[in-house]
């Protein structure tokens, strides 16, 4: 029946409301693929120019030997197409919110959730989230994007900040999955999405949906309700040849206007008929309106006679007739085309639940329905906008989302520019202003336009966005005004605290000795920054030190893996002629981003692959295997990521793969690409039980621990397996998840147990041994412990060193300690960690020895900048210990952190500075129970010194 109705619709004549004049137009791109040609010409271009040299090389008489007369032959090839410049380097202005006090905005983020009325809750929470749209953790901005469901009231922002959750966790990549799914749970639920009300209490109980079904006497009892009699009709409405028995105080109850025409000083109240031929009403519609006025429902009317009685119930102010066909037609609502056709309906009749179904299914079917160019009209044209605002149906979260994918698909489009304009129509807020004069100003940036971007990075500034400052001062530099913008940073720097990106920023318009002095002190102040390591590295290769330039950007890669600094890397050792060297890197480059495009954006990485692998070591499967044991083994990650690209290469469907290669992603804090790999681990699994552990994986990292758990049972009890089990043990050893440690331990050691009892690999039953050597510590059990530490080390478990230095240090055997890291030290190329945790087993100086150089190779690990400041604060050196902290806490805020700048403060008398500290952390995990308690007392103590006072 529905299908029919569809079908129908779509011949029926519709409002024309899709034909308003719009600025942009929604195809941006060529449909010819002009920029494919390009990519192809060029390395089609180097594949001949390599074979010729080639050929001329065999030819001559005095050459040297044909595979060293090749590797030099590439290297001249492609480093004449792609070497960097100094000249072409410039650092991305970031679209989202940022702040030049971070703590501050944190903490004052914090103070507005917790004191405004609860109507508010869920837009401040949605400003915590542009906050840390931008952070390195995207668990903060899950956490406060479900806060900010979670207190919604109206069917609007539930259903589009629902439809956000589901689209961060990219549900839309899981084969065999609909957009309408229900996760269980009543904060995404989409039929718990239409229904208005707050209750946050309930947000995370079961839903409806898993509610059992009603049953057949229910629905036959209801249709008997709605049989016609005539037994108490009284009067009659008279369209064309038909008349329509109703009961004229029930159809009265309809609306106002139905009672005054029936019951007034009208000529109507006096006629058992009235003719009612001229008010464009159906007899179908008429009689169906008679059944509701005596049934109250709609359930036997099929859905385009339920459309005609809510045109009806518009026209005759019925409003509960409204609300009722509003609800009965939003039910029908389950697929992208019903939705695009009833919308409009929807839109034409008011129908405030229609077209929040409508807009659901929409959404949940993010990003791919921003293909569908009738979906993109839908939103994009200021008239569209203003007909979804009429409805209820218009907001800044709404365009924020849609703006926000736009970005992220293709930052220069008009699509995006588009829908960033009905953004800042939508934002009424300061912070909305902010955020969305600044993102307008980006794309401009990227589009070209320097003076449009430069008016709304002005206009980002004027509305207190002072970060926009780097938009306006680039602009300037743009059109020929580097003076300006040298100026503009300057007094940016002088007038307030300084900031990495300060520096950074300012360093574009100055040059020399200065210029270093910029960039230097910009990693000083925030080592995350790629830029100025890219420049120095750049530079030491124009001056023929590529030894040098290597070693620079080493610093970077060695604890913030990105593509641009991996291809800089390859280039560097192409240079070099280390053709293995550079195909690990672009190798791991693709792993983090597919489409990655190399030669300045003119060729495809993959192609780079193809053109250096004839000229690096050649591995089978089985070698790969073997190569990936040994990288694994020396924490080698990159290298790792590397041979698993490779062996992906050959056999992309293997889903242990993709699993070992979202593993290897998180190590290096890539969770969004790690979450991709582990959605394409599920989608090519062959075995049920295999896909419900990745499924349970998936669940687990984005916050949803029950549900994960629920997943790893069900694939136990299909088949038992190393993964399911290992699953199961690393949830419930979540402190956080089961507080009863001593139960937990237990079962977490028998699910190991299991686990190593099933078929696996080396390389995860050596994770799996050095995690049961780590429960069997925290339960004193030491003896066990190392027996399980020694078995993870004989299959080259590399990191179970630091679980045996920690067996001998509670033994009291220091000195072994020290030398069990020492070897993880000499083993591991990725040693930060290895360092930092030796310092535990070591005297003070020896100890500041080992933080400094992890802090040297890892400046984001938080515990050497607390130690030190913690010795500081034993030496009475408060000053130093709080700058010691406040350094690290400029470029990365953290909960620690924060928590222990803000006890040094409690400890010398600062108490507005504890309190702000706190309420910045707080933000970050507002169920903090030390930083709850430090905040209460110093606030107690505010008052009763502010009491005093007075």
């Amino acid at each position: 029946m529905q299908h029919n109705l569809f079908a129908t619709m779509r011949s029926l004549k519709m409002v024309d409301g899709c034909k308003g004049p719009q600025i942009y137009t929604l195809n941006s791109e060529p449909t010819s693929g002009s920029g494919s040609s390009v990519r192809e010409k060029l390395f089609h271009h180097l594949q001949d120019h390599l074979k010729a040299n080639s050929i001329r090389v065999k030819s001559s008489r005095n050459y040297d030997p044909p595979s060293n007369q090749a590797r030099h032959l590439l290297a001249e090839t492609l480093l004449s197409y792609g070497l960097p410049g100094t000249e072409n380097l410039e650092p991305e202005i970031e679209s989202c919110l940022k702040s030049v006090d971070f703590v501050e905005t944190l903490a004052a983020a914090s103070r507005h959730v917790e004191s405004c009325p609860p109507s508010e809750k869920s837009g401040a929470y949605l400003e915590q989230c542009a906050f840390f749209m931008g952070f390195p953790d995207p668990k903060m901005f899950r956490r406060s994007l479900r806060s900010a469901r979670q207190h919604a009231i109206d069917v609007h922002t539930k259903v589009m900040l629902s439809s956000w959750l589901r689209f961060e966790r990219r549900e839309d990549e899981l084969i065999g999955t609909s957009s309408m799914d229900c996760c269980g749970r009543n904060i995404e639920c989409p039929r718990a999405n239409l229904v208005h009300g707050y209750n946050p209490e309930t947000a995370y109980d079961s839903c409806m949906c898993s509610r059992p079904p009603r049953g057949d006497e229910d629905i036959l009892m209801e249709d008997a309700e709605c049989s016609t009699s005539d037994d108490d009709s009284d009067m009659s409405f008279c369209i064309g040849d038909d008349e329509v028995r109703c009961i004229r105080y029930k159809m009265a109850s309809l609306s106002g206007p139905f009672k005054t025409m029936l019951y007034g000083d009208f000529r109507e109240s006096r006629r058992e008929k009235i003719n009612f031929s001229h008010n464009g009403v159906s007899v179908d519609a008429m009689k169906a309106a008679e059944i509701y006025s005596r049934t109250r429902r709609l359930t036997s009317f099929d859905p385009p006679l339920v459309l005609e009685l809510l045109s009806f119930a518009n026209k005759f102010c019925c409003e509960e007739m409204k609300c009722a066909c509003d609800s009965y037609l939003a039910s029908l609502v389950d697929n992208l085309d019903n939705a695009l056709i009833l919308v409009e309906y929807g839109l034409e009749e008011t129908g405030y639940l229609l077209v929040a179904a409508c807009l659901q299914v929409v959404l949940r079917e993010l990003p791919s329905s921003t293909q569908n160019p009738n979906v993109m009209r839908l939103f994009c044209s200021p008239e569209r906008r203003e007909r979804l605002a009429l409805v209820g149906h218009s907001s800044f979260a709404l365009y924020y989302l849609l703006s926000h994918i736009a970005m992220e698909n293709d930052m220069k489009s008009n699509m995006t520019v588009m829908l960033l304009e009905r953004l800042i129509e939508c934002a009424g807020d300061p912070w909305q202003k902010q955020l969305a004069y600044h993102q307008l100003g980006v794309v401009m940036l990227e589009r070209k336009e320097y003076k449009d971007a430069q008016n709304w990075f002005e206009a980002a500034v004027e509305a207190g966005h002072l970060y926009s400052l780097v938009g306006v001062a680039r602009t300037k530099y743009k059109r020929g005004h580097k003076y300006s913008a040298y100026k503009l940073m300057n007094t940016l720097i002088s007038d307030h605290t300084p900031t990495g990106w300060m520096y950074q920023e300012r360093s574009l318009y100055c040059l020399g000795h200065e210029k270093m002095m910029d960039l230097d002190m910009a990693t000083d102040l925030d080592p995350t920054l790629t830029y100025p390591y890219k420049y120095r590295a750049v530079l030491m290769l124009e001056e023929n030190k590529l030894g040098a330039a290597i070693s620079e950007i080493n610093k970077i890669i060695g604890f913030k893996v990105s593509p641009d600094c991996l291809e800089l890397r390859a280039w560097f050792l192409i240079a070099l002629e280390d053709y293995d060297g550079a195909l690990r890197d672009v190798r791991a480059l693709l792993s983090l981003e597919p489409n990655y495009m190399m030669f300045h954006g003119k060729i495809h990485g993959e192609q780079l692959v193809e053109l250096l692998q004839p000229h690096a070591q050649q591995w089978s499967q089985a070698d790969c295997w073997m190569q990936l044991y040994d990288r694994w083994s020396s924490v080698d990650d990159i290298g790792s990521l590397a041979v698993v690209h490779h062996m992906l290469e050959k056999d992309p469907g293997k889903s242990l793969l993709r699993f070992r290669q979202s593993l290897l992603l998180l190590r290096l804090n890539c969770q969004k690409t790690a979450m991709h790999s582990l959605r394409l681990a599920r989608n090519y699994s062959n075995f049920a039980h295999e896909r419900l552990v990745y499924e349970g994986w998936i669940l687990y990292d984005t916050g949803h621990r029950e549900e994960a758990l629920a997943k790893a049972e069900e694939s136990i009890s299909i088949k038992r397996s190393f993964e399911a089990y290992f699953l199961k043990a690393y949830i419930l050893s979540d402190s956080a998840y089961d507080s009863d440690s001593e139960v937990s331990s237990s079962s977490v050691i028998q699910l190991l147990e299991e686990a190593l009892r099933c078929p696996s690999d080396g390389l995860r039953k050596g994770q799996a041994l050095n995690n049961l050597g780590s429960i069997y510590v925290d339960c004193e059990k030491l003896d066990k412990a190392a027996d399980c530490y020694m078995n993870a080390l004989n299959i080259k478990h590399t990191r179970a060193h630091q679980g045996l230095a920690r067996v001998y240090h509670l033994k009291n055997q220091t000195k072994a300690a020290y030398d069990e890291m020492t070897k993880l030290i000499e083993k591991a190329q990725n040693n930060a960690s290895a360092y930092e945790k030796r310092s535990e087993y070591c005297d003070r100086d020896m100890a500041k020895s080992d933080l400094s150089i992890a802090t040297q190779l890892d400046p984001l690990r938080t515990y050497p900048y607390r130690y030190r400041a913690a010795v500081l604060m034993d030496d009475h050196k408060e000053a130093e210990a709080i700058t010691e902290l406040s350094r690290a806490i400029a470029f990365k805020p953290d909960l620690q952190l924060l928590h222990l700048r803000a006890a040094f403060y409690d400890s010398i008398g600062d108490l507005a500075s504890t309190i702000r500290d706190c309420e910045a952390a707080l933000c970050m995990e507002p169920g903090h129970a030390e930083t709850l308690k430090l905040r209460s007392k110093s606030q107690e103590r505010l008052k009763e010194r502010q009491t005093r006072e007075s």
